[in-house]
């Protein structure tokens, strides 16, 4: 008889308890009459149509431009291909803010291009809502090209050799066989930037141009953190998890989840006959994406090595930050690992015993910061704590708890598949063996599945590590973190030293993936050099 771990079960009633009584804290700080307002009031009618309006139109940016792109890549195999789709992966580990000052670095006021090509002027203003939908496509251009070029490399090669067997051109091709496949996972994509785009906070408070671009995240922070309108805040909270709510549904109701095997290799021994017209459209296109990716990447860079070098890392305020930075991405990552680890090890057993509800029931516990963004979790945190004692006084706890919740989605969807997989091949053996708990997963599931578990704390600790969401409430002068150090900076103009916080942080998020990204190739090799050894014994060992 399979044993289901009741750790699972108890984690997810804590996760739907705290969920549960921010709704309630939401709902007791609100009144009829308040909610009401919300619809009668011109201002924050304006605010909820230019949250769907720069959602929308990002969306149809990022994910309208990526369908040539990934067509283009999946059709050329260059020298740098490989860098370029590792390039493409920088900016979703890339801190908001850090991506966001290289945009400004490079196309603000002050910026390389109004200094060099525009004559001391910028060619268009980068506050509002240009700059916020530029930093959304310099985002999520190069995230949705990823999962497309995944989509269409994962079309069966029998499709493609039939394609060509019976003589389809480039265009035949693309409509016949590889566009059904993308048809079939494109709302799923956009319904992901969508959500990235419509709670997006950073960027919007970096680059929001006052009242006229300000969105609903922004609203509610400016209501508790400027005006302390604490039943608006609320109303606004409440408002914000609805639409969210509604939306991760409608997402979930008409998408299938991106699937298909592929290791970004070219597919083009299976493309139709090659043209001069077809070279030079893919590299257009392949061009003009490096353009939008690569200068704010090197202004980052180049920007970050000034004369403010040696006054920054001689500042305490820096260390300060970083030391709580780093703290904060530790314990948060390492709570999202566990809790992720504790709810699939008991979802995985219901689904050995076939009941694939109830795991798809805690597994969407687990995801709850999709529906709940952690601008809403924290106010909801704030109001029901307030009450109790001093918030500010818990600030440390606040940010790593809801930092911790915003990790998890990552977590479970990187481990799902391999925890599955591992006991769906040995679950019997454990049984027989009498291995449980701490023990089992120490000497058997570690070696297996240690690759998929350190990708996924690395993503957690950068995630966290790079957060202004939740800080921007809790911060202040005796709590800060690298990012909010950072926004300080450039909100006081201090550009130089905010160019050599923006390449520190830079430098440990993508030091960190790379670490890992490295030590799991060095895992891979090593069992595979061991599996080699193993076999070519056997052969040669005497009978």
């Amino acid at each position: 008889m399979i044993r289901i771990p009741k750790a699972g079960l108890v984690v997810a009633l804590l996760i739907g308890l705290y969920v549960v009584a921010s709704l309630w804290t939401l709902l007791s700080y609100s009144s009829i009459d308040d909610i009401s307002l919300l619809f009668r009031d011109p201002y924050y009618q304006h605010v909820a149509k230019f949250s769907f309006w720069q959602a929308s139109l990002s969306t149809l940016l990022s994910v309208g431009l990526a369908v040539p792109v990934a067509h283009a890549l999946s059709r050329r195999h260059f020298w740098g291909r490989e860098w370029l789709l590792k390039l493409f992966a920088t900016t979703l580990v890339m801190p908001v803010l850090v991506g966001v000052f290289g945009i400004v670095a490079i196309y603000g006021n002050q910026g390389v291009i109004a200094k060099w090509f525009a004559g001391g002027s910028a060619l268009f203003s980068i506050y509002g809502l240009n700059g916020i939908l530029l930093a959304h496509v310099f985002f999520n251009l190069p995230f949705a090209t990823r999962l497309l070029l995944v989509t269409i490399e994962g079309v069966p090669e029998e499709q493609r050799k039939l394609a060509l067997h019976l003589g389809m051109n480039s265009w035949q091709c693309f409509r016949l066989v590889e566009w059904p496949r993308l048809k079939s996972h494109l709302p799923h994509v956009i319904g992901l930037v969508f959500m990235l785009c419509f709670t997006s906070f950073a960027t919007v408070m970096a680059l929001g141009g006052g009242p006229q671009a300000t969105t609903i995240e922004l609203a509610i922070y400016q209501a508790i953190k400027f005006d302390f309108d604490l039943p608006t805040g609320a109303v606004l909270a409440l408002w914000q998890m609805v639409i969210c709510a509604v939306l991760v549904m409608f997402v979930g109701r008409f998408s299938k989840p991106v699937s298909g095997k592929s290791n970004f290799h070219a597919t083009s021994s299976l493309q139709p006959k090659d043209t001069v017209f077809k070279k030079g459209w893919d590299s257009i296109w392949i061009m003009a994406t490096l353009m939008l990716v690569i200068p704010p990447i090197l202004a980052i860079l180049l920007s970050g090595l000034n004369s403010k070098l040696f006054d920054v890392f001689t500042d305490s305020r820096f260390w300060s930050a970083m030391g709580t930075s780093l703290q904060v991405a530790a314990l948060a990552g390492s709570i999202a690992l566990l809790v992720g680890v504790v709810l699939l090890s008991t979802t995985r057993v219901f689904r050995l015993k076939s009941q694939a509800r109830r795991a798809d029931s805690l597994e969407l516990v687990g995801t709850v910061i999709l529906v709940t963004p952690a601008l809403v979790l924290s106010t909801a945190t704030f109001l029901m704590l307030r009450g109790m004692t001093n918030v500010f006084s818990l600030a440390f706890g606040i940010v790593v708890l809801v930092n911790a919740l915003m990790a998890l989605p990552y977590v479970i969807k990187t481990l799902n598949q391999p925890m599955q997989r591992l006991a769906s091949q040995y679950y019997p053996l454990w049984q027989s063996l009498g291995m449980h708990g701490l023990r089992r997963f120490w000497l058997m599931e570690w070696r297996a599945i240690r690759a998929p578990i350190l990708h996924a704390f690395s993503i957690s600790f950068i995630l966290s590590m790079g957060d202004l969401t939740v800080i921007a409430l809790f911060g202040s002068q005796n709590f800060n973190t690298l990012p909010l150090y950072l926004y300080q900076l450039m909100g006081s103009y201090q550009l130089e030293s905010a160019a050599v916080v923006s390449l520190v942080l830079f430098a440990l998020s993508i030091g960190i993936f790379s670490l890992t990204d490295t030590l799991n190739r060095t895992s891979r090799k090593a069992s595979s050099t061991k599996k080699h050894f193993q076999e070519g014994s056997r052969h040669v060992a005497p009978k």
